[in-house]
């Protein structure tokens, strides 16, 4: 039952980051539509892991978000078909600039 239960909470989780941003949205408007969700409002971490100042991603290179961002990584879906290769690179410019950097 516990398994059946974190299953649809994981599912209704993860069909929460679908869809396809305007092809103009910002990094920051990107990350609230698709990531958020996983990763919370201000990068702290909720289902998916801190993406924030002091995160292991932020001791990633770009390469490393962009891959994960574009393949999927672990739990993480793949948002190659929901993304350009542009939207990306603003997505992570917006969570570079969110880590300080």
């Amino acid at each position: 039952m516990i398994r059946l239960l974190l299953t649809a909470l994981l599912v209704g989780t993860l069909s929460a980051c679908v869809g396809r941003p305007p092809e103009e949205a910002t990094g920051e408007e990107i990350y609230l539509q698709l990531c958020a969700n996983c990763h919370g409002d201000s990068l702290q971490g909720a289902v998916g892991p801190a993406l924030g100042p002091g995160s292991d991603s932020a001791q990633q290179p770009d390469e490393f978000l962009t891959v994960a961002i574009s393949q999927g990584r672990g739990r993480m879906p793949s948002f190659q078909s929901s993304l350009s290769d542009e939207q990306v690179v603003r997505l992570v410019g917006f969570i570079r600039q969110e880590q300080g950097g």
